[in-house]
């Protein structure tokens, strides 16, 4: 069977795709585990007089990770929250425009949000964690540029189906309607 180029590069994305997914839901498996490790560390040696010092901390920041890489994996799989009646009421055309403009706007504000934390890393250069001191805040912070960079790519790549394939948009929005 001879499979069109217009075909073989929808099934390249969708490989793409599929395989990126694959590897944020692994990210977001090791935080979420790492971070359960963590709290239950720190109920135990609560329970038992000895406190650590660092465990509220490190919670917060494997928290924070958590957010952001797990939204980056929201983006791949389209699973963040939409508004889909409005685009539904809009002719084909128009739905199509919509989706276009909304994914060039998300790109452009998490590649702003990335510009600004790259930005922010100088500034931090020298700050720690309080209680780890050895941990520096470039690396707590480099949550940011890096997980706006993922989600720029998976933003990217439904950009290009919606580009071209027109079908997408219902199928976009049909997905971010279950969501609400």
């Amino acid at each position: 069977m001879h499979m069109t180029q217009d075909g073989a590069a929808r099934g390249a994305m969708q490989r793409f795709r599929d395989h990126y997914g694959l590897l944020l839901e692994w990210v977001v498996m090791v935080l979420m585990v790492l971070l359960a490790l963590e709290v239950m560390a720190g109920v135990v040696f609560r329970a038992i007089g000895s406190s650590l010092v660092w465990y509220d901390e490190v919670a917060s920041v494997m928290l924070a990770w958590l957010t952001f890489y797990g939204s980056a994996l929201a983006s791949v799989k389209r699973a963040h929250i939409g508004c889909p009646e409005v685009v539904q009421q809009m002719p084909p055309a128009w739905q199509r425009a919509l989706g276009i403009l909304a994914q060039l706007l998300v790109i452009a504000f998490f590649a702003l949000l990335g510009w600004t934390g790259l930005r922010i890393m100088p500034v931090l250069a020298g700050d720690t964690l309080v209680s780890l001191p050895w941990v520096s805040m470039n690396f707590v912070q480099s949550v940011i540029p890096v997980s706006s960079a993922l989600i720029v790519v998976a933003e990217f790549t439904h950009l290009v189906d919606l580009v071209r394939r027109p079908e997408r948009v219902a199928a976009a929005t049909a997905l971010a309607d279950g969501l609400h």
